[in-house]
């Protein structure tokens, strides 16, 4: 593949993906990543930080969406409601995403530095709901249980879809875990 063909950025995500599926992320360089794109290391370095940084390039979009989301619902909605909203609208683009979020999550998932690191990121999530709630008002500690909440229906549904057989979409399952959630509080 030559170095003048389009898209180096897809071309390098491409070949890590390949790459940490065959012989795992740890034992992956990111001179073989670039090799396998036909493209320079330089190249790699001017679409991603490291290596672990084309597993988690998609956090700061994800990060955006959930503030506007956020930022654009109608007033009057209950503070997990609102979040609901957010994670639903993160969990349709990552549905858009095909198997690439199935096969990133089970190289996360193989790696203990890349658990860590997702664990990190999913928090900067959460913080950042958090924060967006409070700007529409949402108080303490209504505004962070709300988003803590909601990341955690979100990696619960996430993992769901992610092992699911019967072809249920991402978002259709936030709304089933969240409404799980809400029978169990009203139950208690």
């Amino acid at each position: 593949m030559g170095r003048w063909e389009p898209n180096p950025r897809g071309r390098l995500l491409q070949a890590a993906f390949e790459l940490y599926g065959e012989r795992g992320f740890e034992e992956t360089t990111v001179a073989e990543i670039a090799e396998r794109a036909g493209l320079t290391e330089r190249t790699f370095f001017r679409h991603f930080a490291d290596k672990r940084e084309v597993l988690f390039a998609g956090v700061d979009s994800l990060t955006e969406l959930i503030v506007t989301t956020v930022a654009d619902a109608p007033a009057g909605l209950a503070p997990i409601d609102v979040a609901a909203r957010a994670i639903e609208a993160a969990g349709a683009v990552i549905e858009e995403g095909g198997d690439l979020p199935r096969r990133r999550h089970a190289i996360v998932a193989a790696s203990a530095e890349l658990h860590e690191r997702e664990l990190i990121k999913l928090e900067s999530l959460a913080s950042a709901l958090a924060a967006e709630l409070r700007r529409r008002g949402v108080g303490e500690p209504d505004a962070s249980l709300s988003a803590q909440t909601a990341l955690a229906v979100f990696r619960i549904a996430f993992d769901r879809w992610v092992h699911d057989e019967d072809g249920r979409d991402l978002p259709q399952l936030i709304r089933e875990s969240l409404g799980s959630l809400k029978a169990l509080a009203a139950a208690g």
